[in-house]
Parts: C-alpha cells; sequence; structure tokens
C-alpha cells in the first residue's frame, strides 16, 4: 500500500461503484486521516466485518437467514455475503431482484414486499426464477396468482401485523400487516394454491427486546391455529440489532423464538429470517469534516441526506463516534473534557439535523475529522445528491482497526 497521501489516488464516487472504485488500505483510521486531509467524507468500507456477521447467522440461527438488499445493496457487500456462503435473498423491489441475479445466478429470491407491482411480479416469476411471495391482502393474493398464471410451484408468506411496542428503534407494524381476523382468511385462501405456506412478520428495525419476537410469534400461532389448515413455514422477519457489542447476542433471540414455537407446537416448521442491519451496519464507518461549530452545534460535510439517515429525525439514533483534531491543531492537544453536541448536515435544509447528543472534546472545532461507526445500515439505500453534496471517497479497509469510539 502507498504510504504517502498523494500516492493513494482516491477519487470521489457514487456509492454505488464501491467495488470499481475503492481503494484499498491496511492502515489505521487515524492514519489514513493524517495522510489525506480529507476534504469530502470517507466511506470506510470492512469486507471482512460483512463476512463475520453472514457466518455467525449462518452458525446461530437454526433456519435460513436471507439478507434484506434494502438494508445496503451495494454490489461489494452482496458479492462478500456469496463468498461467505450465504445463499438466499429478501429483495423488495424488481431492481434489487435484477441485482441479486446478476450477482449470485443461484440464489434464492424472496419476493417479501407486501405491494408489488403487477409487472415486478411477472418478471420475478417469468425471468429471475422467483417463487416465493409475500401478501397481506386478498387483492395482492389474486395478482399473484394472476401474473405467474395460476403456477403450481408457489412458496405464499402471510405478513401477520405486530402491534406497536418498545424495543425497536423504528416500528414497522403502520404500513404492513394482516391484522388476525384477516390473516386467518388468508391463510385459509392461499393454501390451496401453494406448494408450501408461511407466516411472516416483522417485529421493528433494530428491535433491542427478544420478547418482541416471542410476542409475534404467539400471534403468528394463533392465525395458524384459527385457520386450521397446514402451514409449512415460519419467517420472523428482520429487526436484529446492530452487531456493536452492546445489543443482545444473537442467541437470546433465537431463544426467544425457539421457546415460543415449542409452546405452540410449531418447532417442526422451516424457520427464517430476514436480517439487514445485524449484517452491514459495522461493516462501514464514515469520517466526516467540522465546516463550523456555532456554540455547542457542529456543522459537518455529510448529514440526513447523505449516510447519516438515521442520525436524523426519523430514527435519532446514536451511533459510536469519537474526534480525530485537525493537523492544524498540532502541537495543541484537545482538551480532556467533554461536552454534548448537536450536530448538522451541509445542505440548507433545516431537517438535515441530528440531536445526538453526541460527546465530543469541549474545544472541538472547525477542520476536526469525526469518525462515526456502524452507519453500514441504510446510508446508501437512503443517501442523495441534495444541493450537490454526497460524493464521498470510498476506501476498503482490508483488516479492522482498533479504534476507541465514543457512544452514549
Amino acid at each position: 500500500m502507498p504510504t504517502s497521501r498523494t500516492s493513494l489516488s482516491l477519487r470521489p464516487t457514487r456509492l454505488t461503484k464501491t467495488t470499481a472504485a475503492s481503494v484499498p488500505y491496511a492502515g489505521s483510521v487515524d492514519n489514513l486521516v493524517a495522510q489525506m486531509k480529507p476534504s469530502q467524507p470517507l466511506y470506510l468500507f470492512y469486507p471482512d466485518r460483512v463476512a463475520a456477521n453472514v457466518r455467525r447467522f449462518l452458525n446461530g440461527f437454526p433456519g435460513q437467514p436471507m439478507y434484506a438488499v434494502k438494508c445496503n445493496p451495494d454490489r461489494a457487500v452482496i458479492t462478500e455475503m456469496v463468498r461467505a456462503g450465504l445463499a438466499t435473498f429478501d429483495c423488495a423491489s424488481i431492481e434489487e431482484v435484477r441485482l441479486i441475479r446478476k450477482i449470485a445466478p443461484k440464489a434464492k429470491i424472496y419476493f417479501m414486499h407486501p405491494v408489488k407491482a403487477r409487472e415486478a411480479i411477472r418478471e420475478a416469476y417469468q425471468k429471475h426464477g422467483v417463487r416465493a411471495f409475500v401478501l397481506d391482502e386478498i387483492d395482492e393474493l389474486y395478482k399473484i396468482l394472476q401474473e405467474t398464471e395460476l403456477a403450481s410451484d408457489l412458496e405464499l408468506f402471510v405478513r401477520v401485523a405486530i402491534p406497536k411496542g418498545a424495543g425497536a428503534a423504528v416500528n414497522l407494524s403502520g404500513k404492513f400487516g394482516a391484522v388476525p381476523e384477516v390473516a386467518v382468511d388468508l391463510l385459509r385462501l392461499a393454501r390451496p394454491v401453494a406448494t408450501k405456506l408461511g407466516v411472516s412478520f416483522h417485529v421493528g428495525s433494530q428491535c433491542l427486546d427478544p420478547q418482541r419476537y416471542a410476542l409475534a410469534v404467539d400471534i403468528a400461532a394463533q392465525a395458524i391455529t384459527a385457520s386450521g389448515v397446514a402451514v409449512d413455514m415460519l419467517d420472523v422477519g428482520g429487526g436484529f440489532p446492530m452487531n456493536d457489542g452492546c445489543a443482545s447476542d444473537l442467541a437470546h433471540y433465537v431463544a426467544a423464538i425457539q421457546t415460543r414455537m415449542a409452546y405452540h407446537g410449531l418447532s417442526h416448521l422451516e424457520l427464517l429470517c430476514e436480517p439487514g442491519r445485524a449484517l452491514v451496519a459495522d461493516a462501514a464507518t464514515l469520517v466526516v469534516r467540522v465546516e463550523q461549530r456555532k456554540s455547542n452545534r457542529l456543522h459537518i460535510n455529510d448529514g440526513v441526506y447523505g449516510n447519516l439517515v438515521e442520525l436524523g429525525p426519523s430514527c435519532n439514533l446514536v451511533l459510536p463516534h469519537r474526534l480525530i483534531p485537525s493537523p492544524l491543531r498540532f502541537p495543541q492537544p484537545v482538551t480532556a473534557s467533554f461536552e454534548s453536541f448537536t450536530m448538522a448536515g451541509p445542505t440548507c435544509d433545516s431537517y438535515d439535523m441530528m440531536q445526538g447528543p453526541f460527546l465530543f472534546p469541549a474545544d472541538a472545532r472547525e477542520g476536526d475529522f469525526i469518525v462515526i461507526d456502524m452507519i453500514g445500515a441504510y446510508g446508501i439505500s437512503c443517501q442523495t445528491r441534495f444541493n450537490g453534496f454526497g460524493a464521498v471517497t470510498n476506501v476498503v479497509m482490508t483488516s479492522r482497526p482498533t479504534v476507541n469510539v465514543v457512544a452514549l
């Protein structure tokens, strides 16, 4: 690896071009920043973390994990997952189906968006070999049957609604899921036309309470029992938290799920899950620069419309973060005392704010750099070029550095 800043030859790229344009780097984040003194954000990708998370689920989940592509559709991420042995993917659109089919021609794809365009259903089935579809409404069942021409090899999932509750950072109950009585009718209607029939649910994103899964299994079991039909599969959805060393271990979630399945006599069902954040959150780090300080608000060069959507008003997550002092401070060290800050993104929109609170040295100032870890989920998916911002420099970190982070 070149050691001088100029020889790195890094250039800004769109995040969807990571595989083609990223440059490998084997040093620490601090050394990289010292070499480059970057004027635009650095997007650091850790392939080894993706592989480790895939193996964690393949070895620790007693069923079939399928990656929720919406969480991070970057080609480098998908490729690393395939290399690590993952062969099953949860897609929400025909574009995601096309992407997976290009990268992993033999992968099994589950089309798990409850509301799909007719053209998407038709293409997924006829061109890409997709046989598994989810639904939460009778009209969606009719669409699937019509666009697949009453196919005899369909795997159908009925998604049940889970009541909103504490434990998840983002509630996903308001938009999708059939209430119990509707779910019962759908199971009865889908059984004669499904070669395999399943029930699915989603407890919400970044769920820190394994008992939310236990409750969801109870609700699914009630629908199955009331329907009186044979069910083959249970998809417990996503929501598993990021691998940050603080969230509950995967084993706690598995235990909660299996305990309730056994209680309801459902242990024979084929078990599936849809991890997203748990597989990719720790696979990326963002380095941003402070452009201005206003009291205890730091204006930085990325934000809610870029890679930091989950730090904004929609989620208000506080991810691990720390400050790298500007090289211009040398030899003056930063203060040892810390204060709480908010952050503002670079756009002119007042929505582009991150309340935190974020803990930084009290004398944080223009020119300092901020390292934000755990941003591998949803940042790439939701990034825009609003106001002309959004360009980043992509770097593949070839070994995991030891980084001390400060998190509240």
